[in-house]
Parts: structure tokens; C-alpha cells; sequence
């Protein structure tokens, strides 16, 4: 079966489903891209470790990597593998003294933990072929895509002369109530004024 690297473009708000997020993932080598939907709590999963924010506490894919580290498994890849009624599958391959083992799991919680390993992500190309979209194709994934990252929060909406100092305390709240969601848009917002003053 063939496999293409593909590459994590973003993540962003499913206009279908109320709570899930599409991430789209990028062909490597290549101009089509994968959007998959994704629960809300992978998708905070993925977008903290990319986003270098440490939660408090360990989330549960932050702890199979401590566990996986404890006992010298090593993550090599995530494969996506299968499409059946539009629901993705994946494989994690794990090396363990030698030995390689598939473990079968969700897409998000396969890149969930691809990212704390630094794994490269795979795509069959049966599945690019079905599911990708050509950038030729995609106007309208265009446009989710431009506002991936730029929703600004609510507590921020309409606030614009906000100074940063209020920004970032507002920052730092919602990292003590766990929304990682609004303390990465927070946080981009801090450095997008910072970059443009």
C-alpha cells in the first residue's frame, strides 16, 4: 500500500457539527490536502502540543508519552490506513526493543500522539485519492482555511485598544480554568499586536 507523508496545515471550527473541528492535513510532496473531523477534545490536544502551551495538568495523551518514554517505547508513525463510511482508521506503529507492533486507533488520537513524538504521519494514497481535495478544487477550503488560528476570543471581541498587559492576564486566567482554546487565540493575538506595533 502506498503511503505520502502529510504534514498538519491547521485546525478549524467544522461548520457541519456542533463541537468537532476539521484538521486538515497537507500532502508533503504534493498539492492536495485532507481535512478530517475531530472531536473538540483531540483537537485541543493537538493545537496545545503545537502550540507549545503546557497544561497544569498532564492530558491523557501527554501521559501515554510519559508511560511510553518510562518503558523506552518509541512512536515511529501514524498511518492512516482505512476510510469506510466516512470514518477514517489509523494505526500507531510502535518499536519496543526491537520488536514493531500496530496498535488500531482514531486518527486525532493517533496525531494526538504523533505530535509529542515528533512522528512523521502517513496517508494511503487510496484515501488521498477518495478523500483529498486538489488546490485547484478547493475555494471553499480556502476560506476555512485563511481563518484557521485568526477567531479572535470572546472576551477580546470588539476590544481591539485592549492594552497587552489586560490581554495577558486574560491569558493566564484561562489557563488556570484549562481553556487552551481561548489561551491559544488569546496568545496569538498578543503576538499579532506585538508583531504589527
Amino acid at each position: 500500500m502506498d503511503k505520502l507523508q502529510v504534514d498538519i496545515l491547521g485546525l478549524s471550527t467544522s461548520p457541519h457539527t456542533n463541537g468537532a473541528y476539521a484538521l486538515i492535513l497537507y500532502e508533503v510532496d504534493g498539492k492536495r490536502k485532507l481535512p478530517i473531523i475531530i472531536g473538540g477534545f483531540e483537537a485541543q490536544a493537538i493545537a496545545l502540543k503545537l502550540e507549545n502551551i503546557k497544561p497544569p495538568r498532564p492530558f491523557t495523551h501527554d501521559l501515554f508519552k510519559t508511560i511510553a518514554d518510562t518503558f523506552n517505547l518509541n512512536v515511529k508513525e501514524v498511518f492512516i490506513d482505512e476510510l469506510h463510511n466516512e470514518t477514517f482508521y489509523a494505526k500507531v506503529i510502535c518499536e519496543m526493543h526491537g520488536e514493531t507492533q500496530e496498535i488500531d486507533a482514531r486518527p486525532s488520537d493517533a496525531i494526538a500522539i504523533a505530535v509529542r513524538f515528533g512522528a512523521p504521519i502517513y496517508v494511503s494514497e487510496e484515501i488521498m485519492n477518495e478523500a483529498g481535495i486538489r488546490e485547484e478544487q478547493q475555494e471553499e477550503a480556502e476560506v476555512a482555511e485563511t481563518d484557521i488560528g485568526q477567531e479572535t476570543p470572546k472576551e477580546i471581541a470588539g476590544k481591539t485598544e485592549s492594552s497587552l498587559g489586560e490581554m495577558q492576564k486574560m491569558l493566564e486566567d484561562a489557563v488556570k480554568r484549562e481553556d487552551y482554546e481561548e489561551a491559544a487565540r488569546l496568545r496569538d493575538e498578543i503576538d499579532r499586536i506585538k508583531g504589527s506595533s
